[in-house]
């Protein structure tokens, strides 16, 4: 992996899959690439479920807590979901001092997440 910020986004089982691709998360301008990319697809899509695999992220900046936050609002307007898979410990830290762990739901890895969002 390395510095510059890339989303993949694949659809598994009818849940859209958001995959960062690099270690760190923090290069603004590859933040706001992703994020368009993402909106983009959710405007062609309207997915009713997205994962966001963080497996393997060390690092990301407070933009991405932004950029997960203006996605849950746009799923959230036709009753869509999102939810966090594969978080590093440190950085699940971070959701909980700011108390957005109570609006996001977390799972360990990417199939649970995709499984739990196939159930609702």
């Amino acid at each position: 992996m390395d510095d510059k910020v890339t989303a993949e986004i694949t659809n598994e089982n009818g849940v859209a899959v958001v995959a960062f691709k690099t270690a760190s998360l923090s290069d603004v301008e590859g933040i706001n690439a992703a994020a368009e990319q993402i909106k983009d697809y959710i405007n062609k899509n309207r997915p009713n479920s997205m994962v966001f695999d963080f497996d393997g992220v060390k690092f990301f900046s407070s933009q991405v807590l932004g950029l997960l936050l203006d996605i849950r609002s746009k799923l959230k307007a036709y009753n869509g979901s999102i939810a966090i898979s594969a978080i590093n410990p440190r950085l699940h830290r971070v959701f909980k001092i700011t108390n957005l762990d109570k609006i996001f739901t977390f799972f360990p890895n990417r199939e649970s997440a995709v499984k739990a969002a196939n159930v609702k």
